[in-house]
């Protein structure tokens, strides 16, 4: 019996390494690109991958577990146990070695790993044929062979050697619960372990090298938990005609058409407009970029018996630049992470962020800034692998990411990590001596302690969620204090942005504007002047505003507007979605529509449902063309 409870012990085992040996013949037959890296690359390349190695091998482990504890109270023969073995073996084999041999072509035209968009291309055997020459089949073809083979012997010799006849069993009921235990070690490498993230791809990216993070990657994983991804994006919205659609964005795009070897056509308006009343001191500042966890502006602005929740954020704004009607594009962080660093809409039911091979096609401001020279960092006190942050910030062009798997405090993490007192204390040591070291830099902060469960080591306010958001607000006031007495302030642009709203006060409905209003502060030695700017724009428009400011060319960023053009003047408004919907807000009112309902929630601006609908419909044909 002992020998049958280590059969699923072994299966998982040697699925894993299985799995993990994958990742050395991946290098090896991209050895040309995989050459560059030495060896610690390579060795790191296989412990960051394990993490995946071993979610798909607790899948291929479940049923084999769930059979070996029916075996003990079923009356088949062990005959019977081992053919329906071979069966399930058979086909987990043939299924990975055909992976494993499609994914190594495919990579070397596609620059991901194998994901269900491969899918969307079986329709058309003959045009997929066309682009197999005669010695990438035949030797894809003798892969795929010896690995089923392999696969086929490996699990065969495990049944036979392990899954020995057992006869009557004797306690079963003991060997039932021993096999239940091993299900919820199982069930945890599914899960990818007993974190806040669950397993995603995201958890193997360790470098900004991007070619060792795919390299990372587990093939079956990427495949297996992309299917159904593979619809038709650019189907969702079909509000209008494809040619019609087209015509309206260039009415609202936020990159005027301009000769492509013009810089001037989009760069030059804020600088123009700069001559005259310059938003910056200096032309390239040092750059940080704070994401505010939940900082709504209902928020922001209430007070308790007459005492602000946020007195910092209250008092800083008359120190800069405050933009007062600006909205957040989503309800949720992925959606406005993405939204703050690359310019891109949110999207109602879907987060581009969870497509990896897509959101690393994303336009970003640390890819335009890496460009022009600068260095940069992404911090944030918890786990970066939710949401597949890490997999996109990387592809986007933070060369460098200080999270929980790396930084280490004498004080335990929360629920979600580092609270924000240790995080901004690390963060402003972090900045001033990335100022130190002479270089140009670009430096993100994620908070976190104003989220839920808003348990925080501060007693100001009953109300969790308003103390919560209170002790954060007293975080950041503390980390601008320090970087203003730091000789990095002469040099700084410090923007404070939130990553979406809250609904305070209770009640508040989910898809009206005021639900998503949030802040937008800029702050430092290298703002101009204080000053209020009253332009409509959500979270979308920071990034050709802020590059604008810098004289960055920011025309790959279709959808963000330069709120300081002066010359081209695009259309301002506020765009924000919610599940199954959108709102759009201007000077002119609002109009807020849910597509569910298809309807109409409330309109004072009637012209504005057009303006979503145009952009909601434009983010999912862009989706589906990346």
């Amino acid at each position: 019996m002992q020998k049958r409870l280590l059969f699923p012990l072994a299966v998982f085992g040697a699925t894993t390494l299985v799995m993990a040996l994958q990742k050395p013949v991946f290098l090896l037959y991209y050895a040309a690109q995989a050459s560059s890296y030495g060896f610690g690359d390579w060795c790191r390349v296989l412990w960051h991958g394990l993490s995946l190695d071993m979610t798909v091998a607790g899948y291929i482990t479940a049923l084999p577990l769930l059979l070996t504890l029916l075996s003990l109270w079923l009356p088949l023969s062990d005959r019977a146990w081992r053919r329906i073995f071979g069966i399930y073996f058979g086909a987990v084999s043939l299924v990975a070695a055909l992976i494993f041999a499609v994914d190594l072509a495919l990579y070397e035209h596609w620059g991901f790993r194998l994901d269900a968009s491969a899918l969307m291309y079986l329709d058309s055997p003959k045009e997929v044929l066309a682009n197999v020459d005669w010695w990438m089949g035949l030797r894809q073809t003798l892969f795929f062979a010896a690995c089923g083979a392999l696969l086929v012997w490996l699990y065969r010799r495990l049944v036979l050697r392990l899954f020995v006849p057992a006869g009557r069993v004797p306690l079963r009921g003991v060997w039932s619960l021993v096999l239940l235990l091993l299900g919820g070690f199982d069930f945890l490498a599914i899960r990818g372990g007993v974190g806040a993230s669950v397993a995603n791809v995201s958890k193997v990216a360790f470098s900004s090298e991007m070619f060792l993070n795919q390299a990372a990657v587990n093939p079956l994983f990427s495949f297996l938990s992309t299917l159904g991804d593979n619809d038709s994006y650019a189907d969702a919205y079909p509000f209008f005609p494809e040619e019609e659609r087209a015509a309206r964005f260039e009415a609202l795009r936020g990159n005027p058409a301009a000769p492509a070897d013009s810089l001037s056509a989009v760069a030059a308006p804020a600088a123009d407009s700069a001559a005259l009343d310059p938003v910056l001191r200096v032309r390239r500042p040092n750059v940080v970029v704070v994401l505010l966890e939940s900082f709504g502006r209902t928020v922001m602005d209430a007070d308790v018996d007459g005492e602000p929740v946020m007195p910092n954020m209250q008092r800083l704004k008359s120190e800069g630049v405050w933009f007062e009607n600006f909205f957040a594009n989503s309800f949720r962080t992925d959606r406005g992470e993405v939204a703050v660093l690359s310019g891109f809409p949110a999207q109602t039911l879907l987060s581009v962020m969870k497509l990896p091979a897509k959101a690393a096609t994303l336009p970003s401001i640390a890819r335009s800034l890496v460009r022009e020279g600068y260095a940069t960092s992404f911090t944030y006190g918890g786990d970066l692998n939710f949401t597949n942050q890490a997999s996109y910030l990387y592809a986007t062009g933070w060369q460098e990411l200080l999270w929980q798997r790396n930084l280490r405090f004498d004080t335990p993490p929360a629920d979600w990590g580092y609270d924000d007192a240790v995080m901004c204390d690390f963060f402003a040591d972090r900045v001033i001596e990335l100022d130190a070291a002479g270089r140009p830099f670009l430096a993100g902060l994620l908070t976190l302690s104003s989220h839920t469960p808003f348990d925080v080591p501060y007693e100001r306010f009953d109300n969790k969620v308003l103390n919560a958001m209170a002790f954060t607000d007293e975080c950041i006031g503390r980390m601008v204090g320090r970087l203003k007495d730091s000789p990095a302030w002469e040099n700084l642009l410090l923007v404070l942005v939130a990553d979406h709203g809250y609904p305070y006060p209770d009640g508040i409905a989910y898809n009206i504007p005021l639900r998503h209003r949030i802040p937008l502060l800029w702050l430092g030695g290298a703002v101009a002047r204080p000053r209020v700017v009253g332009d409509y724009a959500s979270q979308m428009d920071l990034a050709a505003t802020l590059l604008g400011s810098m004289g960055v060319d920011h025309r790959e960023f279709d959808y963000s507007k330069d709120l300081f053009d002066t010359v081209s003047q695009p259309r301002r408004f506020a765009y924000y979605t919610f599940n199954e919907g959108f709102g759009v807000a201007d000077a002119s009112g609002e109009a807020v529509w849910d597509c569910a309902a298809d309807r109409a929630v409330s309109v004072t601006s009637p012209e504005l449902l057009d303006v979503g609908r145009t952009l909601l419909q434009t983010t999912y044909v862009d989706i589906d063309r990346r």
